[in-house]
């Protein structure tokens, strides 16, 4: 490992990035913000902000998916108060600001530690990545890579930011729509106390698609697309 030519800033940003990353965890896993992090805990939150309702979870979201909160819970959260569609929207804007904003955080502090250590062959796949950026951060997506190491991770490469968002903004689309859609169509069955409703068309339609989603990136290693595009023009 490589870190003479570190400069005295490097080594500090790298420290920031070091110390935020494990309060954060520590905060998370070691506190009571899990036991926050509930439907009905939410929406009290949410009835007293009226109507920036939205904002308020959208925001709350971004900042869970930098505190390493899980994102599944969060989308669960999402969908459980604010239904189907209008969760599936509002957790959508929430993991890609959080994406972002951890992106950023990221590659300010991370990337100059990341590109003095790296040897002769990461930075062929640094290169790989830039040329590639879209199409690596989709497929990278749509492979369910875990979220929120992805964001600060891809801030370390050279990645683009405009292909980072437009991958990740096209990539996390199937699989939100998917778990809000299965949550929020649960979630009327349940309110409504109709049983009978779980042989409604929209419960079939919903449990398939949440089927469906643990085999796309089986679906994609084998069709192998992606995968091609990836790898194509490392050469």
């Amino acid at each position: 490992m490589r870190t003479k030519n570190l400069t005295v800033s490097a080594w500090i940003k790298i420290g920031i990035f070091a110390f935020f990353t494990m309060c954060a965890f520590v905060l998370v896993r070691h506190s009571l913000v899990l036991e926050f992090l509930t439907a009905e805990r939410f929406s009290v939150l949410l009835d007293r902000s009226g109507f920036w309702a939205p904002a308020v979870f959208i925001a709350l979201y971004a900042a869970a998916v930098c505190l390493f909160v899980p994102g599944s819970l969060m989308t669960a959260i999402g969908a459980a108060i604010f239904g189907a569609w209008w969760g599936f929207l509002f957790v959508w804007i929430g993991a890609m600001t959080g994406a972002a904003v951890a992106f950023l955080v990221g590659r300010y502090l991370g990337r100059d530690f990341a590109a003095t250590i790296a040897g002769e062959r990461l930075r062929k796949y640094d290169d790989a990545i830039e040329r590639n950026g879209f199409a690596t951060v989709l497929y990278l997506r749509l492979i369910y890579f875990p979220f929120t190491l992805m964001n600060f991770g891809m801030g370390m490469t050279r990645v683009r930011f405009p292909d980072y968002l437009l991958g990740t903004g096209l990539g996390i689309l199937v699989g939100t729509f998917i778990f809000t859609f299965f949550v929020g169509t649960m979630k009327e069955v349940w309110l409504t106390g109709r049983w009978e409703q779980l042989l409604h068309w929209k419960v079939f339609f919903s449990l398939g698609l949440f089927i469906f989603s643990f085999f796309i990136p089986a679906v994609l290693k084998r069709i192998g697309i992606l995968e091609r595009q990836t790898t194509g023009r490392r050469e």
